[in-house]
């Protein structure tokens, strides 16, 4: 489980960082890498997942990112 308390605090950051916009860009990042969960990623970000999905799209990183295979896989009949 990932905990969003501390887990950034003012020494780790650049002065132009506050603590809650480098929480969300980790969560942003880990979960564009599969590193994190929606769920996960949320949290650590302080949104709701379908808030947080919201901000996905706001950063063009997609919710399901399947491979061509994947893709043929799911439609296929």
């Amino acid at each position: 489980m990932v905990s969003s308390t501390s887990a950034l605090d003012s020494s780790t950051l650049p002065p132009f960082v506050d603590a809650g916009e480098g929480r969300l860009m980790m969560a942003l990042k880990f979960y564009e890498l599969g590193r994190l969960s929606l769920g996960q990623a949320a949290e650590l970000a302080g949104y709701t997942k379908r808030a947080f999905i919201d901000v996905l799209g706001h950063y063009c990183i997609p919710v399901v990112d399947y491979t061509a295979d994947e893709l043929a896989d799911e439609t296929a009949w």
